[in-house]
């Protein structure tokens, strides 16, 4: 799941978390101290520490159960791109409320130690994560080729260290990244973020605990939560706007929602003790006065209240579900809806015997109980599955992730339940089962990265040395210039990115840093000018100006047409904004700077439609044109439209299994077939002849041993190097 983002290939939260479902004491029962909730049963939420009450278990919440059935069979049945529930993954966001209101419940209303805390979350959570990724390491190296072996090797140090979610919020803001397929272990991006609030949520609630008694401990951590809820909430709004991958996949923009269900895990146990307050009343009132006691209306009152709000919270959780997709800009405010939605069932199930049934149906437990193994193995099988045959029909999905229960069922009865119940409940043996469950994945991720290493014959530290590309003519190399394997090798080519990352700006930039190479001093200058596929010619440009002592200025934004059109960012999730502004600020800037030599444009060849390209390079091209400086393009390079350093490893290099069709390469290009280009006066250079050359159906990946694309769409920098003797003859052959 690519995670462009946003929805795409995100993943549901991973867990079901405290073993807050423990049976009710009997002993404590029988003396009829159980704590109850508004609807007279035990509150899963805990006992209220801080009225000095002794120490009491948790009742059994068969509704938070069903509850995470139906989280995660939504998650199941949007990975599995079963039509309907197109919302699914908003099932992540139902299981971080869950926990923030279980987790708060445990920390609250029993006295545990930080290292006991520790302990629990260790053998809970740990053991069977090692297990799926040592699983998948072992499937990676069996089914997946080297390339995405040495991927997942790397995803496996950051999933068994817990820090998958800032490893893909890298991966999906970084617009130099190779585009490629969804990593197995890209669901663990919500186990990492579960996991750091556990280690916040422990110190912050255990330490006030420790200092801060009764009414003030509970004011404090009230006050604390809504703090913390409040700040992480508005980055939610922020980062959803400005960068969708970190607003998805970052602790700091999900912290709410845990929050989110920690005031409900202290609401109702204000709740609960005010009703068990009014209980005590009513049966001393009994003793005394035959006349009802005052307050009942009230209690009624809030019973009700409850009840519509748990059937609106299930109404929006549902809703959510069924009416979202990928389109929806996520989290961010979207996101209130399944996130109070659940806190409102947390909070109010137990007041509704109908809801409370509806939620602790047989399937929706069992398929709570399963939730969390179930997740974990889910989508390694899907991914390895579609890595393997290609994209398969939903229905084969759904097989899959129906089969992939049984593992799932296998890890619950001889992993969890066993080291969670089983071990010895001392700390010290917690920990140590945890450390266990860390250190097992990284010896599993060393081994397979070390396995791929040797697979594509060595790593990609030392860049590539061009070899000496053709001047005209139809061969890409010179005459005499031999290639031996493949230039760049596999292990390579996904990092052969031209120089200058910081030249790229991000998606939220609308201006474009100082950046000049060759010679910085000199007044005369080339300037490099479009998106991702003008940078990928920062290498040949540099070449032109070295040769004649000039500076080469990069002014460059991924995904951002030159041409003067509007367009939707995918990683954004709407309108991209800064791009048009960036398009002004950027023609403004070239014309208050001196007149440059040359003006070389480029750039993908596929944003909106033929008309729209030929409005808008018209309304560029006569700002440009009023530069007075020479302008050239370069015509866009063959889409490829799959990873191409993936497919040459899948096929042991051969180069004829990874050809493409030459019909779905090009689209008709206004600027070399429109006439706009003679009518400007642009000098025109076509690559695409010399790179799918010949009339057949397809195109190639690799000529004369220089493999030319690093991912779906961009050249290598090997084959802008290897290209720069052409450009510069065709741009600059009569200055």
């Amino acid at each position: 799941m690519s995670t462009a983002v946003p929805p795409p290939t995100s993943s549901p939260s991973s867990e079901e978390l405290l073993p807050g479902v423990v049976r009710v004491d009997r002993q404590a029962a029988a003396a009829g101290t159980t704590s109850t909730s508004v609807s007279g049963t035990s509150s899963a939420s805990g006992t209220v520490a801080s009225t000095g009450e002794p120490r009491r278990r948790a009742a059994f919440r068969p509704d938070i159960e069903g509850l995470r059935g139906i989280a995660v069979l939504s998650v199941l049945a949007y990975h599995a791109a079963v039509p309907g529930p197109t919302g699914g993954f908003v099932g992540v966001d139902v299981f971080f409320v869950i926990s923030g209101f279980l987790i708060t419940g445990l920390l609250t209303g029993r006295p545990i130690g930080l290292w006991d805390f520790a302990a629990r979350r260790a053998r809970r959570i740990l053991p069977a994560a090692a297990t799926v990724l040592v699983a998948t390491a072992a499937a990676g190296g069996a089914l997946l080729d080297p390339l995405r072996g040495t991927d997942l090797a790397h995803d496996l140090i950051a999933a068994a260290g817990q820090f998958a979610n800032w490893r893909f919020v890298g991966q999906q803001t970084d617009y130099l990244a190779a585009e490629h397929d969804p990593s197995p272990l890209q669901h663990f991006w919500s186990l990492g973020v579960e996991n750091q609030f556990y280690l916040l949520w422990g110190v912050l609630l255990l330490g006030l605990a420790r200092y801060l008694h009764g009414r003030r401990r509970t004011l404090a951590i009230t006050l604390a939560t809504l703090a913390v809820g409040g700040a992480s909430l508005a980055l939610c709004l922020r980062w959803t706007a400005t960068s969708a991958p970190l607003a998805y996949f970052s602790t700091g923009s999900r912290l709410w929602e845990f929050a989110a269900g920690a005031c409900a895990a202290l609401l109702g146990s204000a709740l609960a003790a005010r009703t068990a307050a009014r209980t005590a009343a009513r049966s001393g009132a009994r003793d005394r006065v035959p006349a009802p006691v005052a307050g009942r209306g009230s209690g009624r009152a809030t019973t009700w209240v409850l009840r519509l709000l748990g059937w609106a919270g299930l109404a929006a959780v549902l809703g959510s579900v069924l009416r979202y997709d990928r389109t929806t800009p996520f989290p961010g405010a979207a996101a209130l809806l399944p996130v109070l939605g659940t806190a409102a069932l947390l909070l109010a199930a137990p007041a509704d015997r109908i809801l409370g049934g509806v939620l602790a149906g047989r399937p929706l437990r069992a398929a709570g109980r399963l939730s969390y193994a179930w997740y974990l193995w889910h989508w390694p099988v899907l991914t390895i599955a579609q890595a393997r045959y290609g994209q398969l029909a939903w229905p084969v999905l759904l097989a899959l992730t129906a089969a992939s229960a049984l593992p799932a069922w296998l890890t619950l009865r001889l992993v969890e339940q066993p080291l969670r119940y089983g071990s010895s409940p001392a700390p010290r043996r917690g920990l140590a089962v945890g450390a266990s469950a860390l250190v097992i994945p990284l010896i599993a991720a060393l081994t397979l990265g070390g396995g791929t290493v040797r697979a594509l014959g060595g790593t990609a530290d030392a860049r590539t040395v061009a070899p000496a590309g053709a001047v005209d003519g139809p061969a890409l190399l010179a005459p005499g210039a031999r290639v031996l394997g493949l230039t760049p090798s596999l292990a390579r080519a996904r990092e052969d990115f031209p120089p200058g990352k910081g030249c790229e700006i991000p998606l939220n930039a609308d201006s474009s840093p100082r950046c000049l190479f060759g010679n910085q001093d000199s007044p005369d200058r080339i300037v490099l000018l479009g998106d991702s596929h003008a940078g990928q010619w920062i290498s040949a440009g540099l070449a032109l100006a070295e040769q004649r002592h000039w500076a080469l200025e990069v002014l460059v934004k991924p995904g951002c047409p030159l041409a003067t059109l509007t367009v939707r960012n995918n990683v954004l999730g709407r309108t991209f904004e800064e791009c048009d502004r960036w398009r002004e600020n950027t023609l403004t800037r070239l014309t208050s700077g001196p007149k440059p030599r040359l003006v070389l444009i480029s750039g993908l060849n596929r944003y909106g439609s033929q008309e729209e390209r030929t409005e808008g390079w018209t309304r560029t091209l006569d700002r440009l044109t009023a530069l007075g400086a020479p302008l050239a393009y370069l015509g866009d390079t063959p889409m490829p439209g799959k990873d191409i350093p993936t497919c040459l490893a899948a096929s042991d290099g051969r180069s004829d299994a990874c050809f493409f069709p030459r019909d779905t390469a090009f689209e008709p290009d206004p600027m070399l077939d429109g006439g706009l280009a003679a009518r400007y006066g642009v000098r025109t250079l076509d690559l695409g002849p010399l790179l799918c050359p010949g009339s057949g159906a397809s195109c190639p990946a690799v000529l004369e041993g220089v493999v030319l694309y690093r991912d779906t769409g961009h050249i290598t920098d090997t084959l802008a190097r290897v290209l720069a003797p052409r450009i510069d003859k065709g741009v600059l052959g009569a200055q």
